[in-house]
């Protein structure tokens, strides 16, 4: 599903316009994206949980020439499915 096939399910779903339902999702994007900055988590229960992981500097090598190189230290989002989610995609 592409982000506007979930504006339109949004929309259609809530009985609200495609602009109001776009909106929205745009909102709701960037506040956990900026809670996830804060090292905050995100937990719609039923859901799942939004947190954000810190992953250590490694070495790692180029796949091409084979050369040795560092990879450096990154924070990743996370995302863990809440009961609710994988029961329903059963």
């Amino acid at each position: 599903m592409t982000k506007a096939e979930l504006i339109e399910a949004m929309a259609k779903g809530a009985d609200i316009s495609k602009a109001a339902a776009g909106k929205a999702l745009d909102t709701m994007i960037t506040s956990i994206t900026k809670t996830l900055k804060k090292n905050n988590k995100v937990t719609l229960v039923g859901f799942g949980t939004f947190s954000a992981t810190k992953r250590k500097a490694r070495k790692g090598r180029n796949p091409r020439t084979g050369e040795a190189i560092k990879i450096p230290a990154a924070k990743l989002p996370k995302f863990s499915a809440g009961k609710a989610l994988k029961e329903g995609i059963k």
